[in-house]
């Protein structure tokens, strides 16, 4: 198992926020907004006879801007289809590919040609993060073998192609076995916690605040966006609040003076617990300048 592919001390998003490719007027927007990230999408969001519309968009914007104020994505077209093969063909002759961050590759299902895929783009730009999004029932068969592949980078979950492949509702129940095996998979082959699909509601963050709490309390690290309203109740989900914060300080507190079992708050607390509270802080101080926006 390699544990060591991606380290610890990166400072990953939390939010993404989609923008259609063939919006350019929305991608500076989008930046202002506070997002993590941004990805530019050339796929669902674009209706296929803007394709080179957006690709046009998407490569005037990155010829124009040398730096954002967060990481910057391009949601490729499917894998294998002639979409995706002028995709490649423009990414190859793209200038300045160290200004974007990484690739989205949608319906991520047969592992041996994202494999080629994927040597081919670090070819291409050798610092580029890779994320395959499993939103299939054989990308879900095949998800052990996907996040094997060498210099992919992170998984992301596409709860809403995933619910029309399965003809599922899209209800927390139907998605609980996939996204447990892609938390436990991410795990396994070293991979930062993968990225929980969209939530479709923009103006009831209250439904979009419970996604994101459930979709960390499985052990995912991050969400997909795709309106900028959505984004600080995003962040604040995926990050401890005050009270978690204040345990996590009294347990720390508690042990420094070296014993590993102790009593907090009138419960036991011994070494995964210690270790679960040096992780909050860690977490807290790593995206400080998020976790001031406040709590959830």
């Amino acid at each position: 198992m390699n544990t060591d592919r991606q380290s610890t001390t990166t400072l990953l998003p939390i939010s993404y926020l989609f923008v259609p490719g063939n919006r350019p007027e929305r991608f500076a927007k989008a930046v202002e907004a506070g997002a993590d990230a941004i990805i530019l999408d050339l796929e669902d969001a674009v209706h296929p006879e803007s394709k080179a519309a957006a690709r046009a968009a998407v490569w005037a914007w990155q010829e124009s801007t040398s730096s954002v104020a967060c990481q910057r994505f391009i949601r490729l077209n499917s894998v294998g289809s002639a979409l995706f093969r002028q995709d490649l063909t423009w990414l190859g002759d793209m200038r300045y590919p160290e200004r974007c961050t990484g690739v989205f590759l949608p319906k991520a299902e047969a592992p041996q040609a994202l494999a080629r895929v994927v040597e081919q783009l670090l070819a291409w730009q050798p610092q580029l993060h890779i994320v395959a999004i499993i939103e299939t029932a054989k990308g879900l068969q095949q998800v052990e073998a996907i996040a094997a592949i060498p210099g992919l980078a992170r998984l992301a979950f596409g709860s809403l192609d995933f619910s029309l492949d399965i003809n599922c509702g899209q209800v927390p129940e139907a998605f609980l076995y996939a996204r447990n095996r892609i938390v436990l998979t991410s795990r396994t082959a070293g991979l930062p916690a993968p990225i929980d699909g969209v939530t479709p509601a923009i103006n009831d963050l209250a439904v979009v605040a419970q996604d994101s709490l459930y979709a960390r309390s499985l052990g995912f690290g991050a969400k997909l966006c795709i309106h900028p309203a959505q984004l600080s109740t995003v962040q604040r989900a995926f990050l401890p609040d005050a009270h978690q914060l204040a345990w996590a300080d009294r347990v720390m507190s508690a042990v420094a003076g070296g014993s590993h079992a102790v009593q907090v708050d009138g419960e036991m607390v011994d070494l995964p617990l210690i270790e679960q509270a040096q992780r909050l802080l860690d977490l807290a101080h790593r995206y400080a300048a998020v976790a001031k926006t406040g709590t959830c």
